[in-house]
């Protein structure tokens, strides 16, 4: 993914949780038929006390706003954060391709199955 660097950084408050978040100051339009997806950097878990907050953010071809990346801090005061200046996400550029949904009435057998949380075995 693309680094992306913050510029501003805010707290917000927003239906009694309290977050931080980093802007980036540029906005782009993503391309018919591509998505950005935003995600946090691998060093988060060792840099800081943070978690962002939606996971994965997606970018739609129709949204033209500037990036945003908003955090959940994992301890209740204090802890690691990011500050301006330093790298807080990254962005990935894909294509998405045009699905129809089929309702079926059964699906396919599989190994695996319904099997979830662990149920490959590794």
């Amino acid at each position: 993914g693309m680094d992306l660097t913050a510029i501003t950084e805010k707290p917000v408050f927003e239906n009694g949780i309290a977050y931080i978040e980093y802007g980036t100051g540029l906005a782009l339009q993503t391309p018919e038929g591509f998505v950005g997806l935003i995600f946090p950097r691998s060093s988060i878990s060792s840099n800081t006390s943070l978690v962002l907050a939606n996971s994965v953010g997606v970018i739609d071809s129709d949204y033209t706003g500037e990036i945003k990346f908003r955090f959940k801090s994992l301890v209740i005061a204090g802890g690691k954060k990011y500050k301006v200046g330093d790298r807080v996400g990254q962005i990935v550029i894909v294509p998405y391709p045009k699905i129809q949904f089929q309702e079926v009435d059964e699906l396919d057998q599989t190994d695996r199955g319904s099997g979830g949380y662990g149920s490959t075995g590794k």
